[in-house]
């Protein structure tokens, strides 16, 4: 089957609740049901963050394979990075079903998952047993559970257990949906996590991104900014899914509990993304994440300051058809715009 033919068929899955539809898709990429991508990316696509060497700048964001059991084949549709995660010391069931809403008429998602995942000694293992090299740069995701959560031994622990086998690791500190997660973006907070990590880093390890709420307060963002700086965050990832409710939704689902995430988060995401790479003047990488559906919106992210991108809720609408059509629709507005290698034009509207 080819990513195409894969693609057709989501309005068949979307026909089952969201989350039934979003087992059945990770079902079908394990049974290698999804196809691939066997074409060459576009040279101009190519470019290197965060010390790593990225094939495209077109990630999965993490949410979509929460405990990596598709990793390798959906590195295969052509992504030039997959975030698996978020991981958790301990498996967790998350919150009680039904817990994730399509809302089809704002092209968007509303979860409420709750960190359900395997544990981290089942990622692990899975992270483990990946044939190298993998044709992609592999991120891992990490949490903390609902309950017996202690930040400043979690954090650390699982960066340590799964250094050696990631390419780089992301903090989540900004799900909506773990009591008190988001708390831990505070500035103390923050800082003791990130104490905390580099003293098991010693210097080294892979590369440390943390991942942020779209639903900060302006002036809470050069406190993080400079917190991360300070104690050797590689990057940030703008953004995780908001709170928030746009008066512009129309779904019958807009009032749902949890993450918003998709084309509604699209404007504000991109916007702080904006304020961020001005606050930051070069001294972090940033990833955009939120309501990328198209080539041009991939471009708008990059244009504001993000030297990589990651999908989520425009691919679970899309299917794997829209990975190939990105990379092409972004290949051709940055030519159409004279520059050579998409790290140019990188922050070129700030």
């Amino acid at each position: 089957m080819t990513p195409r033919l894969a693609s057709a068929l989501m309005p068949l899955i979307r026909s089952l609740d969201a989350e039934t539809a979003h087992g059945l898709a990770l079902r079908a990429l394990k049974a290698g049901l999804a196809g691939s991508n066997r074409g060459e990316d576009d040279q101009l696509l190519a470019t290197s963050a965060l010390g790593l060497r990225f094939r495209n700048p077109i990630g999965l964001a993490a949410g979509f394979d929460k405990n990596a059991e598709a990793v390798l084949p959906l590195m295969r549709l052509g992504f030039g990075c997959v975030e698996a995660g978020s991981v958790t010391p301990r498996p967790q069931q998350g919150n009680p079903r039904p817990r994730m809403f399509r809302l089809e008429e704002d092209a968007g998602v509303i979860n409420r998952m709750g960190f359900n995942n395997a544990g981290l000694e089942a990622y692990r293992a899975r992270l483990a047993a990946l044939p190298r090299p993998l044709p992609a740069v592999l991120g891992a995701n990490i949490g903390v559970n609902k309950e017996g959560a202690e930040p400043r031994r979690d954090y650390p622990a699982l960066y340590a257990a799964l250094a050696p086998l990631a390419d780089y690791v992301a903090v989540n500190v900004s799900s909506p949906n773990t009591p008190g997660l988001r708390d831990l973006q505070g500035e103390a907070a923050l800082i003791g996590i990130l104490e905390a990590i580099a003293a098991v880093r010693g210097g080294g390890g892979p590369p440390l991104l943390v991942k942020i709420a779209p639903d900060l307060a302006e002036d809470a963002l050069g406190p993080i900014v400079e917190a991360c700086v300070a104690h050797g965050v590689a990057g940030l990832i703008v953004s995780n899914t908001t709170i928030a409710r746009p008066a512009t939704l129309r779904s019958r689902h807009r009032a749902e509990a949890g993450g918003l995430s998709g084309q509604p988060l699209f404007e504000r995401s991109t916007a702080m993304l904006r304020q961020v790479y001005w606050l930051s003047r070069g001294r972090l990488t940033l990833v955009g994440v939120g309501g990328i559906a198209s080539g041009a919106q991939a471009y708008a992210k990059i244009r504001a300051g993000a030297s990589l991108v990651q999908l989520y809720a425009g691919f679970a609408y899309a299917g794997p058809a829209l990975v190939p059509r990105i990379k092409a629709e972004l290949a051709a507005l940055l030519r159409r715009d004279g520059f050579a290698h998409v790290g140019d034009a990188v922050g070129a509207d700030c």
